[in-house]
């Protein structure tokens, strides 16, 4: 396995949550450097099994070679599918760190940074078409507004839609140096707390990440026995809203919708942790990239 790949956030914590049952069948939704599926391995005996995602090829150079681990090069979102094919209707537990990984991070033409000059690329799975010079380049003003509003939060999103628009008209936007000379006028303070959610917009919409989410937390309440546990770490605002949303209520956003009788029927999860886990002083310490994570659990009722 590749160490400096990435260092699993929240390791002990969110293994500790899933309960793991020795003979149990579970899932890794992320695989990455593979730290969090080492650990439950280290948990299972003979019979039981892991099953691991990931859409990033570059992820699979960490492969564990082990007989109880079969790999799926699939987003998450299409987890149900996939595991069917293998002949898994039901798990015991599932995890899904959604942290983009240092490797992802550090990685130049990966165009997933401000810091380092490279092709806007940003795609986590490389046989998909958009990328982020696509959109740069052919989305409307006012669609830019829009996804720098919804995905960054970006205060002054309709500025920075206008001379996207205008810089493209005379020049292709084809690099990380040519949009940060768009970002660098317009940024308050420090360029990078104002560039960090313009790319994670960027990188969001990109990947259709939150939609892939949704369909990954409908689809695992469904894949849980009773009594199996699904552990998710956010590291920002938006996954985390609409994980804490989904295991409270089984709904994203809105009202809870109950019967006559009080029951919602859409909730199927018991909410373990009735507030986040964060990351220990010692964790921020030897890993600051942690500062921002947050592990949520829930139980199939």
């Amino acid at each position: 396995m590749n160490t400096n790949y990435h260092t699993s956030v929240l390791l002990h914590e969110s293994i500790d949550a899933l309960c793991i049952q020795p003979d149990g069948v579970y899932v890794d939704f992320t695989f990455g450097g593979g730290g969090h599926s080492r650990a439950i391995l280290d948990k299972l005996n003979a019979a039981g099994r892991l099953y691991a995602f990931d859409q990033d090829e570059d992820a699979w150079s960490n492969e564990i070679q082990d007989d109880r681990l079969i790999i799926i090069h699939q987003n998450f979102r299409h987890c149900k599918k996939f595991l069917r094919v293998e002949g898994v209707t039901k798990v015991n537990g599932i995890l899904a760190d959604l942290g983009v990984s240092s490797f992802q991070f550090d990685t130049a033409e990966k165009g997933f940074s401000y810091r380092f000059d490279a092709a806007l690329d940003m795609r986590m799975d490389k046989r998909s078409d958009l990328n982020a010079t696509t959109i740069l380049n052919t989305y409307s003003e006012s669609e830019l507004k829009e996804l720098f509003e919804k995905y960054g939060e970006v205060r002054n999103a309709k500025t920075l839609a206008k001379p996207i628009v205008d810089k493209r008209q005379a020049h292709r936007i084809e690099s990380v140096q040519d949009f940060n000379d768009i970002l660098e006028p317009l940024s308050f303070g420090a360029m990078y707390k104002y560039a960090a959610p313009v790319y994670q917009a960027l990188r969001i919409e990109v990947n259709d990440e939150l939609n892939a989410l949704k369909d990954m937390l409908t689809q695992s309440a469904e894949l849980l026995e009773e009594g199996g546990r699904l552990a998710v770490i956010t590291f920002h605002s938006l996954e985390d809203r609409l994980v804490k949303n989904f295991m409270k209520s089984g709904v994203f956003e809105g009202e809870v919708e109950k019967d006559f009788f009080g029951n919602a029927p859409n909730q199927v999860l018991k909410v373990i942790t009735k507030k986040p886990i964060e990351a220990s002083a010692e964790e921020l310490k030897n890993n600051p990239r942690s500062r921002s994570a947050k592990l949520r659990v829930a139980e199939k009722k």
